[in-house]
């Protein structure tokens, strides 16, 4: 897969499919859409194009964090890589772009740019300025420019149409199961890992403390069954989201702090992934450290017949 950030990097003389969204998260509805423009693309003999942005357009319009990232620019290339798609289009957004019109950034963008003649979006999709083009103008205009457009219908899950909007709401609610369910995939989470104050290791427990990017939605505070990836292996893990309140008092610092079961190898500035699979308990401060040890060692044997299933 290619990746590019001007329509004036692609070879003219290539047609193209064009996947449109901001595919965050690029869950099962995502998926459904991928899929398609995959298939329709080899049986018509187009090039495979996903055209997305770099950051949620809602971010910088209202130069805040609106909407929190599922899934990270990496991950979101490691996906799209696995699926064999031949381009990838990361659109800088900014005020400039903002003020295209529908019709301008169909036909600059991408006819004159892309040579797009199949256009693939979901049912919701939104384009131009203030959002104002949606799926039937874009018919409209495919007619006049000479592009097919294909539109994905809602993916139900238990009745809930799949968004990235609803998998936030369950990942900060810390309903991991929903979200694999959502998503396709378990949620995690990269980062390096950072020296701390090595309190695990001294209760026995040592951990792994990363921080995330702060583009990122984080899990809402608590214990996971987790797995991490380490070194290019996946292993079993348990991690506490939140601020440690037994060990940490008043100090208030949030961390994410993963005990891999049976490994004790230094990691300390090495990357893991912590991918999330089901929450054991709330986070909650304890009367006193024999009592968090404890529990922490109930978490590990929760932990340890939760993976027997894979043995």
């Amino acid at each position: 897969m290619k990746i590019i950030t001007q329509s004036n990097q692609m070879d003219k003389a290539v047609h193209t499919g064009v996947g449109l969204g901001n595919f965050d998260g690029l869950h099962i509805g995502h998926m459904a859409l991928l899929n398609t423009l995959i298939s329709e693309c080899r049986m018509n003999g187009l090039a495979s194009v996903v055209y997305t942005f770099r950051k949620h357009p809602e971010n910088i319009l209202r130069k805040n964090l609106v909407n929190p990232l599922i899934t990270s620019g990496e991950q979101k290339i490691r996906i799209l890589e696995a699926h064999d798609i031949d381009w990838l289009y990361y659109q800088d957004f900014d005020e400039n772009f903002s003020r295209l019109s529908p019709e301008d950034f169909v036909k600059d963008i991408l006819v004159d740019g892309l040579n797009m003649k199949l256009a693939v979006v979901g049912f919701n999709y939104r384009f131009g300025y203030m959002g104002k083009g949606e799926p039937e103008l874009l018919k409209r205009l495919g007619d006049k420019y000479g592009f097919r457009v294909i539109v994905i219908p809602p993916v139900r899950v238990n009745s809930e149409i799949v968004s990235s909007t609803l998998i936030r709401e369950y990942i900060r609610k810390g309903k991991m199961e929903r979200v694999f369910q959502l998503l396709g995939r378990h949620f995690s989470l990269k980062g390096t890992v950072v020296d701390g104050r090595r309190i695990g290791r001294t209760l026995g427990f040592p951990t792994a403390n990363i921080i995330a990017d702060p583009e990122m939605v984080v899990p809402a505070n608590g214990v996971y069954i987790t797995k991490t990836l380490s070194r290019g292996r996946w292993l079993n893990s348990v991690t506490n989201v939140g601020y440690a309140p037994t060990v940490r008092g008043r100090e208030n610092r949030f961390s994410i702090e993963t005990h891999i079961l049976d490994c004790d190898e230094d990691l300390y500035g090495s990357e893991i992934e912590v991918s999330f699979f089901t929450k054991l308990r709330g986070e909650k401060r304890f009367e006193s450290i024999d009592a968090l040890k404890k529990q922490v060692m109930e978490d590990i044997e929760h932990a340890r017949r939760y993976w027997e299933v894979f043995r």
